[in-house]
């Protein structure tokens, strides 16, 4: 069953979801060269820690890092090491954080001096395909409509949506029902009602949408390990438009 929030519980979800997406922020605005993924990782511990919040993903059943930083070929889950960042290189930051009862989720690809154009166009497309799922997150649509969305647009541009992961509601925890696809035909699934609250998040791939997931038993990769991006936002389906939730105005309490 899909939870609807109450204007109580979205405005508690207002500020946990402005926590994440401060987070989010800061952290890429401090992703250079020269940098490791493990800096960055306890950095978003200190940002955590001075929000009196705590990171939804630390310890979620047994990962070790505060956000999730997957690099250049790495899809989802990377795990925060002593990897220095390089030119050239993208990164998925992935964040969740706790506060109050309620959980935010949001992720944003970051490029580092990229001058490839397709792995530009590559990143620029994930963030319109989010930008498209989030326009249908709408009473009265149907929960495919988001999914479809996502698809249109990432192969409509010659690149392939991963499968093997997937959106998904969001509250009280982290992954509530339902699971949210990034691919599939419109007018299927659920219909939508205001106050559903949803992480949104397109995978989105240069070459074959297959992936595979290292001895490490978190970091997924691209099977043919060519660039993969990932962009998120918690939203809220509304009556004629979705509400995004991670934005960092909404931390201020």
């Amino acid at each position: 069953m899909i939870k609807i929030k109450s204007a109580y519980e979205l405005e508690r979800m207002r500020v946990s979801c402005g926590m994440a997406a401060t987070v989010r922020n800061k952290v890429a605005q401090a992703i250079k060269p020269g940098v490791t993924t493990l800096e960055l990782d306890a950095y978003a511990q200190e940002l955590i820690a001075e929000m009196g919040a705590k990171s939804a993903f630390y310890g979620y059943r047994g990962f070790p890092g505060h956000i999730c930083v997957s690099t250049n070929d790495e899809v989802v889950h990377g795990i925060p090491s002593k990897r220095l960042i390089k030119m050239g290189d993208i990164l998925s930051v992935d964040f969740g954080v706790i506060y109050d009862g309620f959980v935010g989720d949001t992720a944003t690809t970051v490029m580092v001096g990229v001058s490839d154009p397709e792995v530009i166009r590559l990143v620029t497309v994930t963030e319109q395909a989010l930008a498209a799922a989030i326009d249908k997150a709408v009473e009265g649509g149907r929960l495919s409509d988001i999914s479809h969305a996502v698809e249109s647009v990432a192969t409509g541009a010659g690149f392939t949506v991963v499968r093997d992961f997937v959106g998904h509601g969001i509250g009280r925890k982290m992954h509530e029902e339902p699971q949210i696809p990034n691919f599939g035909p419109p007018g299927k699934g659920p219909k939508l009602k205001a106050g559903m609250t949803f992480a949104l998040e397109p995978m989105i791939n240069q070459g074959t949408e297959e992936v595979e997931v290292m001895s490490d038993g978190w970091t997924v990769l691209t099977k043919d390990r060519k660039y993969s991006a990932h962009f998120e936002h918690t939203v809220a389906v509304g009556e004629e438009k979705a509400e995004i939730l991670t934005i960092p105005e909404n931390a201020k309490k």
